[in-house]
């Protein structure tokens, strides 16, 4: 009956009425726009939604008309209900969907009901993996290659961050690990089944959801578990927590590590060196680099050789939110990145750093996620701003309200990144004031959040910074 259900779907597109709960999530909303491009008649509901989500679904005529829960718009009219993990277990229009029977499906068993006949390319690990995801992208369209995909931020070239078609034969993945719904607790990459896969790294995230780092860790390895037979597995080789899962391999499944490249860095510009040729980059960090390696290699067993790889890559500009330069100004520069783990927010600063080795360096930090929030977590973040010339962090107590988490000390957050010189704010215009004080020659300032420092005009603050 299911397998009939997406046949219809799938067939019969024009007809079908999708409605979807939580809406204004990051790839809800792209899924609900591919859908519509595709001829479904889509209808969605959310109690918030923030940029860019908003203006996107507002532009596809797909913005609710009110905010909040509406359990009079479920009726048997609707076809599917696409459930998305913004929402709670005692959410009205779910219990509603659930009393009349209709069919609720959290959106990676969605995809995966789309990808069945086709060969799937997934792309996890804690970091890198919108990256990585977006580069393999970025090749197969220079290269002319047709493929379905999902990926997590706004790409440059790509309309809508998930395509779904008929006659593609393969689908890429971005893989995360957060979990299905809030009626399906299984990691969302443990429903692709990938016959090609690729892991970046791991290292302890959504410790709301993964209480320790033994059961983060059991995610990953069931992941692996579910390659299908005669799959491959790129990996990062020196993550070490990485190569211990793949001692224990399966026999059936391939092994491709990967490495750092042979690189240079010459007038603030990052370039491959293979085969004694260079390939200069519009990215650069030794993360990136490590990204890219990782993403030819996925490349390769899609039928693209090494040479088309490193002419397609020299005109991959990043995705959104992912080491995005703002603004520049005389030998000035702002970035801002998605960066909030403590791997992450490392590996970002230490790209600047190495880029940019005659600059100052000012790193703005927020505490955004649960995790970061959480004091017990706040140790990860150990010596991880060290390379910047000035550190600052910021939390919002209304977030921590948010969470349900006790207030943090300011002295607690100076002893957990282990720097004396660090500067906490838990107000923003405090330290929007600091920063506007600092001397701004030859400085690059680094913005890193997961979320938006409180409502700050990124470009606004930049013009006036530089």
């Amino acid at each position: 009956m299911q397998r009939f259900l997406f046949l219809t779907i799938f067939e019969k597109m024009k007809n079908m009425r999708v409605h979807f709960i939580a809406v204004g999530g990051s790839a809800m909303h792209n899924l609900a726009i591919a859908l519509k491009k595709k001829g479904m008649t889509v209808t969605g509901s959310d109690d918030e939604i923030f940029e860019p989500s908003k203006t996107r679904l507002k532009n596809y005529g797909l913005l609710p008309k009110e905010m909040g829960w509406q359990p009079e718009m479920i009726t048997n009219e609707i076809d599917v209900i696409i459930l998305g993990m913004h929402a709670r277990k005692d959410n009205p229009e779910l219990l509603r969907a659930q009393e009349m029977g209709l069919k609720i499906y959290s959106y990676p068993e969605f995809l995966f009901e789309h990808a069945k006949n086709k060969k799937r390319v997934v792309i996890g690990g804690s970091h890198g993996k919108t990256t990585i995801t977006a580069m393999i992208m970025h090749v197969l369209k220079a290269q002319n290659q047709d493929f379905d995909y999902l990926v997590g931020s706004k790409l440059k070239d790509f309309e809508v961050m998930a395509s779904l078609t008929e006659d593609a034969e393969i689908m890429i993945f971005e893989g995360d690990e957060y979990l299905s719904s809030p009626i399906d607790l299984r990691p969302k990459f443990h429903w692709y089944k990938p016959h090609i896969a690729l892991l970046s790294g791991i290292a302890w995230d959504h410790m709301n959801v993964f209480p320790d780092f033994d059961n983060y860790l059991l995610q990953f390895k069931t992941f692996i578990d579910l390659i299908e037979q005669n799959g491959y597995l790129v990996y990062n080789y020196f993550d070490e927590n990485l190569n211990r899962l793949v001692q224990k391999k399966r026999e059936d499944i391939t092994l491709f590590p990967y490495y750092l490249p042979e690189y240079e860095i010459r007038n603030d510009t990052t370039s491959i060196v293979f085969q004694s040729k260079k390939y200069p980059l519009l990215v650069f960090g030794k993360h990136n680099l490590m990204n890219l390696n990782g993403a030819r290699l996925v490349c390769n067993q899609l039928g693209i050789d090494d040479e088309a790889f490193y002419q397609s890559i020299q005109s991959f500009q990043g995705t959104a939110n992912r080491l995005e330069l703002i603004a520049e100004k005389s030998n000035s520069k702002m970035f801002k990145d998605f960066a909030h783990a403590p791997s992450k927010l490392n590996a970002t600063i230490n790209a600047v750093r190495e880029q940019y080795p005659n600059h100052q360096i000012v790193a703005c930090f927020e505490l955004h996620t649960f995790s970061s929030l959480n004091a017990t977590f706040l140790d990860q973040y150990e010596h991880s701003m060290d390379q910047a010339d000035v550190a600052m962090v910021y939390f919002n107590p209304h977030a921590l309200e948010m969470k349900r988490l006790p207030m943090l000390e300011k002295d607690q957050i100076k002893k957990a990144f282990q720097r004396d010189d660090l500067i906490v704010f838990d107000d923003d215009r405090k330290m929007v004031e600091r920063l506007k004080k600092l001397n701004r020659q030859e400085r690059v300032f680094l913005m890193m959040s997961s979320g938006n420092f409180n409502g700050i005009k990124i470009k606004e603050l930049a013009n006036e910074l530089l």
